[in-house]
């Protein structure tokens, strides 16, 4: 794990939304620190997409505010909020049929007609390699499959090239070996002074990668530290409601959800004159 600097790069303070008369957030705090991976977690409707809207600044909160660099989000203009962080949504929304290196050259745009343009093209091949993605450069994106779609908008961000990240989800659409990839790339990130917030909803990749970890629940902070000291059975069984485990497994904690067993074995799969099998 890497050094951290004390002073946030990014800080949310008495955050509160409300929907429809709903509190989807209320009275949040939090630090994002450089040098730092901060992974929020917490059930379905915790909050969490919600206050990582607020953290990039595209959903303006009903109470509290967010500061970036000791600005108020609100008061940066885009194209310069554009080079102090990049956002990776949950959902890739492209209208038109961009081929993947045009998508991975998107996250350059901040930095047109800047002296940094100098180096686009050592950029986008970085991230394009670091997300795995290079040889997909040609092909249209709505034709990639979901975890595709999901490197390559990864490899965006990476070109972006700012000092903070925001990911919602971003081994959502992964499969094991990618999104092990993705969370060292991301702790790769933090190392060399990145400020990165992931959502994550896998327990045990928060428990591995984290620096913190956030805990959510019904819009509000539960906890707030290190993996160690906040992803404990007890807590994390009465935020999810469901009896839950935490062992230590080659070095790393793994939360287990207790399972109850079968009880009682399965009848005989019959002759196949029969009737088929029932189902389980």
């Amino acid at each position: 794990m890497s050094a951290r600097p004390t002073a946030p790069v990014l800080v949310a303070r008495a955050v509160g939304v409300t929907i429809e008369g709903r509190a989807i957030l209320d009275g949040v705090d939090l630090d994002v620190r450089p040098g730092e991976v901060l992974v929020l977690v917490g059930p379905n409707g915790a909050g969490k997409s919600t206050l990582l809207g607020v953290l990039t600044g595209d959903l303006v909160p009903s109470s509290g505010g967010v500061e970036i660099d000791g600005r108020p989000v609100a008061s940066v203009r885009a194209r310069e909020l554009a080079r102090a962080r990049a956002v990776l949504p949950q959902q890739q929304r492209l209208a038109f049929g961009f081929r993947a290196r045009e998508v991975v050259e998107m996250g350059r745009a901040p930095w047109h007609r800047t002296p940094a343009a100098a180096d686009d093209l050592a950029v986008i091949a970085a991230a394009e390699d670091r997300a795995d993605v290079a040889h997909l450069a040609t092909r249209l994106f709505p034709t990639l499959s979901g975890g595709e779609q999901a490197r390559v908008s990864f490899a965006r961000v990476l070109a972006q090239a700012t000092p903070v990240l925001l990911l919602d989800e971003p081994t959502a659409a992964l499969d094991l070996q990618h999104q092990e990839a993705v969370l060292r790339v991301a702790r790769d990130e933090a190392a060399a002074g990145a400020g990165v917030v992931v959502v994550l909803h896998d327990l045990s990749l928060a428990a591995a990668y984290a620096d913190r970890v956030c805990v959510l629940s019904g819009g509000r902070v539960r906890a707030v530290g290190p993996p160690r000291e906040v992803l404990t059975a007890a807590l994390l069984t009465e935020v999810y409601e469901h009896p839950v485990d935490v062992i230590e497994h080659a070095g790393h904690l793994v939360v287990v959800p207790v399972r109850t067993p079968r009880t009682a074995p399965l009848p005989p799969c019959p002759r196949p004159e029969e009737d088929p099998c029932p189902a389980v």
